[in-house]
């Protein structure tokens, strides 16, 4: 790892893309706009206040053994805004009476293993960061985030989200922003941000799937099944296997990523689309992993790990430089012309960056 420190971003990632939410604050009825509307207005607050919490960790002396086991705790916000809250559940302790608690630490540990297990990587930082988790947040908070130190859950208004701690992959999806953040910190604006968002969908999804121990073709690909509530169109926040189907609902539109480059979408909003672009490279990844078969955090998973954290993605990096940096890790760890090379030269030419 390196140890300098370099200049961070300061980046407030939330699961929920503001588009999103515009599109529910415009509901007419007045309980869901109003939640939307507290929603946006809490998350700007806190784009606000963001402080640069993004500094490259330093790397153990030494010697310096790095546990293999998590550092968990969860406090609980009792519904209000302040970080952390109580401190309800550490490391080791018995199972909570609340069972949104015991998601919550149910999923960091499933993201910590995964990184360990599949990548041999220890925690966000490679260091042991101890994982923080605050659930309960606001009132009727429609979001999940990773502030750059910990994790925060909403409880969502029980009509058109429910709680964020039902999708494993909402919580491996914000986390992996921090590894993100620790290693090539893509910025957060246009195909760099997109990247970024990327990141965290494919790591999100790779988590689901290790917990549940399925292959690339059992695998549903869907970001944030089981959170949209049941009167909602729609399966998921995003699909990875098909771009713009994983909701289409009166209140929350139509999905609008695309899946392929002659669909990029150009807008100054979401800070350039990057909730919405990063659909092409879900897909790349998503067509990669099932052209391979098999467990997808062994070979996709450890090819795009590779790229994530090699050292030669630059932080504004767009989309053709990840293309080409996961064609020569590929080539790096399984050889030119194999079965992983040939997946990723048809996969990049199929979403239109070949």
């Amino acid at each position: 790892m390196d140890a300098s420190h370099a200049h961070r971003h300061p980046v407030f990632c939330t699961v929920v893309p503001p588009h999103l939410l515009d599109k529910i604050a415009q509901s007419e009825d007045t309980r869901r706009a109003d939640a939307a509307q507290r929603t946006l207005e809490q998350d700007s607050l806190l784009r606000t206040r963001r402080r640069v919490t993004t500094v490259r960790g330093i790397a153990p002396a030494l010697g310096t053994p790095v546990s293999d086991e998590p550092r968990r705790t969860i406090y609980d916000t009792q519904h209000r805004t302040r970080l952390p809250g109580k401190k309800v559940r550490g490391e080791g302790d018995a199972a909570s009476k609340d069972a949104t608690v015991n998601r919550a630490y149910a999923g960091l540990g499933a993201t910590y293993e995964l990184f360990l297990k599949g990548f041999g990587r220890h925690s966000i930082d490679d260091s042991g960061l101890a994982l923080d988790a605050s659930v309960h947040y606001g009132v009727d908070y429609n979001n999940a985030f990773w502030d750059g130190q910990q994790m925060v859950f909403g409880d969502g208004d029980g009509d058109l989200f429910l709680d964020f701690t039902v999708s494993v992959d909402v919580i491996g999806h914000e986390l992996t922003h921090g590894v993100t953040q620790y290693t090539a910190n893509l910025e957060y604006h246009g195909q760099s941000g997109a990247l970024n968002e990327s990141m965290s969908d494919v790591f999100g999804s790779l988590i689901k799937q290790y917990s549940l121990d399925q292959t690339a073709e059992d695998a549903d690909w869907l970001i944030g099944a089981g959170l949209l509530g049941p009167n909602v169109g729609g399966v998921a926040l995003r699909s990875m296997k098909a771009p713009g189907t994983a909701y289409d609902d009166d209140e929350l539109g139509k999905d609008p990523q695309p899946a392929t480059m002659d669909d990029y979408v150009e807008t100054a909003r979401d800070n350039g689309g990057v909730h919405i672009n990063s659909g092409i490279p879900n897909h790349a990844f998503y067509l990669v992993a099932t052209e391979l078969g098999g467990k997808a955090w062994e070979r996709a998973g450890r090819i795009w790990y590779d790229t994530l954290t090699g050292g030669e993605l630059a932080s504004d990096a767009d989309f053709k430089d990840f293309a080409r940096l996961s064609v020569a890790a590929a080539v790096a760890r399984y050889g030119d012309g194999g079965a992983e090379h040939q997946a990723l030269q048809k996969a990049w030419s199929t979403v239109g960056l070949g």
